[in-house]
């Protein structure tokens, strides 16, 4: 069971943000001509039509067990086993949907949704499972949470998420997949910090991350970063110090977000951002900090930006990709 805190904790950083969000609006007027009374920004480029983002689920097929409500799909993943496909359709929205039993890696337990599988947000905390075709409606923040070894999420949409810090998706954990999802609406209206993605390394509950595929997403309209990856040393401060944070891949991704930047790497080590489409009116795309080395940027298309990548110097070592056009 994930604890309640990681999920709804703000995590009380904003002295590091507020610069970077104001950043972040000042280049908004300035691209939007300075038009418009105080408080206004600049409109935002309509949706990219593209192959990345929710797909089709599988059918319904070879289903070991099958769920249509909340009390059945607590019964069907208590008791599936490793290599079983959980066939779920319906409106499951009220509660979060926990996922506590994983299969082997050979074998993961597959939940399957329909791609209208309506949810209240849900939360994976075991090793070797796939989440699969589900809609998180206005989930309580993160929409969804995955915790463990060996995790897939594909083909999900979430939609609004609120309270807590706003993030679409937080991860934790080796060997993780994020495919094929579509998060849109993340907002600071509360005062959150409303991310698309989301992972950091504050205690053991919350470990650093690794081997991580982040690929052919949408994140659409996002208020913030749309992801953001902190290591045990990040420089919030809050770190534990323990492991490192290595090898993520966000590649493909399609991405229109309102903070200084698409993508933030803090004490990150070999993060490579590839074949992404950047569309936020932004300062820079891409930001490298914190001694976050060895990182490569290639093949991206980048659009209402002051420069693609900004970086420091404790993060040049090893880095391939457009030269740096400014600070992180």
């Amino acid at each position: 069971m994930i604890e309640q805190n990681p999920l709804k904790q703000s995590r009380s950083r904003r002295w590091r943000w507020c610069a970077a969000l104001t950043v972040g609006l000042v280049a908004l007027l300035v691209l939007a001509g300075c038009g418009g009374g105080a408080g206004e920004t600049a409109p935002r480029p309509p949706a990219a039509s593209g192959p990345a983002g929710a797909a089709n689920p599988p059918a319904h097929a070879n289903c070991a067990q099958r769920a249509t409500d909340l009390a059945s799909f607590q019964r069907a993943s208590a008791s599936a086993s490793p290599g079983n496909t959980v066939c779920v359709s319906g409106d499951l929205s009220g509660e979060r949907l926990e996922i506590t039993r994983g299969g082997s890696e050979q074998a993961p337990i597959t939940f399957l949704g329909d791609g209208k599988t309506v949810t209240s947000g849900i939360n994976v905390s075991a090793d070797n499972v796939v989440v699969d075709g589900f809609v998180a409606q206005e989930p309580e923040a993160p929409g969804v949470a995955l915790q463990g070894s060996n995790i897939t999420l594909r083909n999900t949409t979430i939609n609004s998420p609120r309270e807590g810090d706003g993030d679409g998706i937080r991860f934790w954990g080796n060997n993780i997949k994020i495919l094929h999802n579509t998060i849109t609406d993340t907002s600071n209206d509360t005062g959150a910090h409303a991310d698309c993605m989301q992972t950091y390394a504050t205690d053991e509950n919350n470990p650093a991350s690794q081997d991580v595929l982040i690929d052919s997403n949408r994140c659409e309209r996002i208020d913030n970063n749309c992801l953001i990856a902190e290591g045990p040393n990040s420089s919030a401060g809050d770190g534990s110090g323990e492991g490192e944070t290595k090898n993520i891949t966000f590649s493909n991704n399609f991405c229109d977000n309102r903070a200084a930047q698409a993508v933030l790497a803090d004490d990150v080590r070999n993060m490579m951002i590839t074949g992404n489409q950047i569309v936020g009116q932004i300062n820079h795309a891409f930001a490298f900090q914190n001694e976050s080395t060895s990182g490569v940027v290639s093949n991206n298309q980048v659009r209402s930006v002051k420069y693609e990548v900004g970086m420091d110097s404790s993060s040049e070592q090893g880095y391939r990709g457009p030269g740096a056009g400014g600070a992180p």
